[in-house]
């Protein structure tokens, strides 16, 4: 029956058209054929463009969420044009890409690769994808590796919401809670089965290493520098949290404290173990931001304030620099906050000795800080997206890039927060920037002076 239907079909076209119409249309049909075909095989006209096969991932129109899919570089150099100072955007697409927070750890240990989340596995405009008929969540982002080396990227989780991702301190694996269980990733075989094009399934390099009670649910967490113990928080009321440790080695869960507070922002000591940051958590100002909780060989637990604010201080984005020294904020971004001193403040937490950096010019002054073990540099920025080198030691300041945060003063806005952390080598300071996108990742080098030698 179809094949009567289109022998008619073809008869009565032939019929009312001219014989040079009918040519042309034959010959459309049959270059339509042989195109799809050749398409799909990669040769067109033929030419071989099979070695191109995965130039369309870029920017990875489709949105697909593929473990161990491979990007290509899509980094760019920009010279800032007030400085002079090489910026590399490691990150250039339409998408949202984001460095982990300041307080851990974004470079695996051996320094190859930087890890970051985005929301490239997602199509533009839309959170779904549609299986049949049915409409299927989509993860709004998971987390990438970039090599330092080649820029080229991996996806390196898959599925549902991913959680935190928490990367060793000493070897390329990384952690992450599923449900009640603990996860090591093993980041060092992913990557290296990557570049080889033999990435096996997500499963094959995941270890269920610890589990903890089924009723708790993680909150804020860290690894300790020695990695063998996450510290987390579970919110017990709305006023109310309590702060676990659960060891990866005899695979107990410990409840280490309660606090009459939401608590956030966990940070291990990168330099000294069974030490943490954290902060009371409000969103905005909080009556005392900074704690430190110190749990001894013995299990005892001591915690208390970091830095004792006074009610006029608003204090945020606390940071490890060394064993025994933080950096952080108290901000200047409003009148009644600048009729006390504010700015970065380097302090001392086992003498309590402090220091009040110069704060800058800009409107508001100073926001996020890093630092060096060494003492000697720190790395600033301000609500505008300027990012400035302090001298530690002589108070210098250097400009080192501006225009990351364009046409905004204000840490409201929706442009990214820089959140910088400075490269384990001490040359690199990565930070999220609204420069080309609403966010990239970026680096800027510590000491550029010293790349054009």
């Amino acid at each position: 029956m179809k094949k009567n239907i289109s022998r008619n079909f073809l008869i009565r076209t032939r019929n009312s058209i001219s014989s040079h119409d009918w040519a042309k249309l034959l010959m459309s049909c049959f270059c339509t054929i042989l195109l799809f075909s050749a398409s799909y095989a990669q040769i067109i006209g033929g030419v071989d463009y099979s070695d191109r096969k995965n130039v369309d991932k870029t920017f990875d129109m489709a949105g697909t969420d593929i473990f161990g899919q491979r990007f290509p570089s899509e980094s760019l150099t920009i010279t800032d044009p007030v400085t002079g100072v090489k910026i590399i955007a490691l990150t250039t697409s339409r998408h949202n890409s984001s460095k982990i927070y300041q307080d851990h750890p974004n470079w695996t240990a051996d320094g190859k690769y930087i890890v970051f989340t985005s929301n490239r596995n997602t199509t533009a405009g839309g959170n779904v994808t549609f299986a049949g008929n049915a409409t299927v969540p989509r993860s709004g982002r998971q987390f990438y590796a970039i090599s330092m080396a080649t820029h080229e990227i991996v996806q390196i989780t898959t599925g549902g919401n991913p959680g935190d991702l928490l990367l060793s301190h000493k070897k390329n694996v990384a952690y992450r809670f599923r449900g009640s269980q603990v996860i090591e990733l093993n980041l060092g075989q992913l990557l290296a089965d990557s570049e080889q094009g033999k990435v096996k399934d997500s499963a094959s390099y995941e270890t269920v290493i610890a589990s903890i009670p089924e009723n708790l649910k993680p909150g804020g967490m860290c690894i300790d520098v020695s990695d063998n113990k996450i510290y987390f928080s579970h919110r017990v009321g709305e006023n109310l949290s309590a702060i676990y440790a659960v060891d990866l080695q005899n695979k107990k869960t410990t409840k280490l404290i309660e606090v009459p507070f939401r608590t956030g922002h966990f940070q291990a000591n990168p330099f000294l173990s069974g030490e943490i940051m954290y902060c009371w958590e409000t969103g905005g100002d909080a009556p005392q931001r900074i704690w430190i909780l110190s749990v001894d060989k013995n299990g005892k637990v001591t915690n208390r304030p970091g830095y004792k604010e006074n009610a006029q201080e608003w204090v945020t984005h606390e940071v490890f620099i060394n064993a025994d020294n933080i950096l952080f904020n108290v901000m200047g971004h409003l009148d009644r906050l600048q009729k006390k001193p504010n700015g970065i403040i380097r302090l001392n937490i086992r003498s309590n000795e402090f220091k009040l950096l110069a704060n800058a010019k800009e409107l508001g002054g100073y926001w996020h800080a890093a630092g060096t073990t060494d003492l000697k540099w720190a790395v600033v920025d301000t609500f505008d997206g300027t990012i400035y080198r302090y001298n530690l030691e002589t108070g210098e300041v250097t400009l080192l890039s501006k225009g990351h945060r364009p046409n905004t003063q204000s840490p409201f806005s929706p442009q990214a927060h820089a959140h910088q952390s400075i490269s384990p080598d001490g040359k690199w300071i990565l930070i999220n920037s609204s420069m080309l996108t609403d966010s990239d990742i970026m680096l800027i080098p510590l000491h550029p002076e010293g790349l054009r030698e």
